[in-house]
């Protein structure tokens, strides 16, 4: 399994980083795991061709999270002539979200009668979701994102797992999705400051004896924590990186 950050920056752009989308690479299939509203650029500046993607994976209904997905979907339509199948997954009211955006941002573009084979499909929390050799655990995670629940996702293909924690603060939903992953993927908004809606390293510190991943990369970094960085004994991830698992 192999990921590239292709942004993994918070809402605010905070040390000039994209919005968070991870490209992961396993089984013969390319998916995203969120697609924030920078991610068009960022897979632009990365290299990475829009219709080499066969799934966007979301963790919640953010902006910062799922709000590139209308414009890749108006530049799949009217600027690549995209003919690959796209299937969009997310937490309930997913298709509803994404449609009502795509009317305020182009307005119309909701209804292109479009060129390739568009699907939706909306997971339930703590249900197995499969897609041919991936599975999704969707756990609920301290956060809130409107009508549909914030969650992180357990993603588990090749042997291999990859928890993402999406945003939010401890939870114990947080602590299954991530036990004992092969790679965790955790925010890490702020340094010590307490949020109610998303982590500090400092509170993510007290729990890693309870959930022992054996790898974690921190994500999400506000300024708080960047500043602090080259300081941290913590790998911590950064737009273009790369690993495989």
């Amino acid at each position: 399994m192999k990921i590239q950050f292709l942004g993994c920056g918070d809402a605010f752009g905070s040390g000039g980083r994209f919005n968070t989308c991870f490209l992961v690479d396993v089984a013969d299939t390319r998916f995203l795991i969120d697609c924030g509203a920078t991610s068009l650029v960022a897979m632009s500046c990365a290299g990475v061709d829009p219709n080499s993607i066969d799934m966007i994976l979301l963790s919640h209904l953010h902006g910062d999270h799922f709000g590139g997905v209308p414009f890749l979907l108006v530049h799949a339509h009217s600027a690549s002539k995209r003919d690959r199948p796209l299937l969009i997954v997310g937490p309930k009211t997913t298709e509803q979200r994404v449609m009502e955006s795509l009317a305020v941002l182009y307005p119309g573009s909701q209804n292109n009668p479009w060129r390739f084979d568009l699907r939706f499909e909306e997971y339930e929390v703590e249900q197995d979701w499969r897609s041919g050799p991936i599975s999704v655990m969707a756990y609920q995670a301290a956060h809130s994102a409107g009508e549909g629940p914030a969650c992180a996702l357990r993603v588990t293909a090749a042997g291999k797992t990859l928890t993402y924690s999406g945003d939010g603060g401890w939870s114990e939903g947080l602590a299954k999705a991530a036990f004992g992953a092969d790679l965790f993927i955790a925010e890490a908004n702020f340094y010590d400051k307490p949020v109610k809606f998303h982590m500090s390293l400092v509170t993510l510190i007290e729990h890693l004896g309870e959930i022992a991943p054996k790898r974690l990369i921190l994500t999400h970094m506000g300024d708080d924590m960047l500043e602090r960085v080259k300081d941290l004994d913590f790998e911590t991830a950064e737009d273009g990186k790369i690993v495989e698992i």
